[in-house]
């Protein structure tokens, strides 16, 4: 008895450590923010205050993101983002943006 006691409770204890070793990874906001922006100035050019206009844009994502959200908050997160993008770029830049695959999402998501 005193064996299974003793399994029971090193098994619970193992369990334990586990859980407290899956820590949520966060990322560097401020230089994911830079990656992105790189992104989007190999496409179109920025002029005026949108270069840190859209800094802060995507830092927030960052931000938004490091706090852990679920599924839904992080499909509403990119459609926000997505609509800033679209408010603040002219159609033109959109569409560039649109041609080079997989960047809308990478600047979104």
């Amino acid at each position: 008895m005193k064996n299974v006691l003793g399994a029971l409770i090193l098994f619970f204890a193992f369990s334990m450590q586990v859980n407290a070793q899956e820590k949520i990874t966060t990322v560097d906001e401020k230089i994911e923010a830079k990656t992105n922006l790189a992104a989007l100035k190999e496409v179109v050019t920025l002029e005026g205050t949108l270069n840190d206009d859209l800094f802060r844009l995507f830092e927030y994502k960052y931000k938004s993101l490091n706090s852990n959200p679920s599924s839904d908050k992080k499909v509403e997160l990119a459609k926000i983002i997505e609509a800033k993008l679209r408010a603040t770029l002219t159609n033109d830049q959109m569409l560039a943006i649109e041609k080079k695959e997989g960047l809308l999402k990478k600047l979104t998501h």
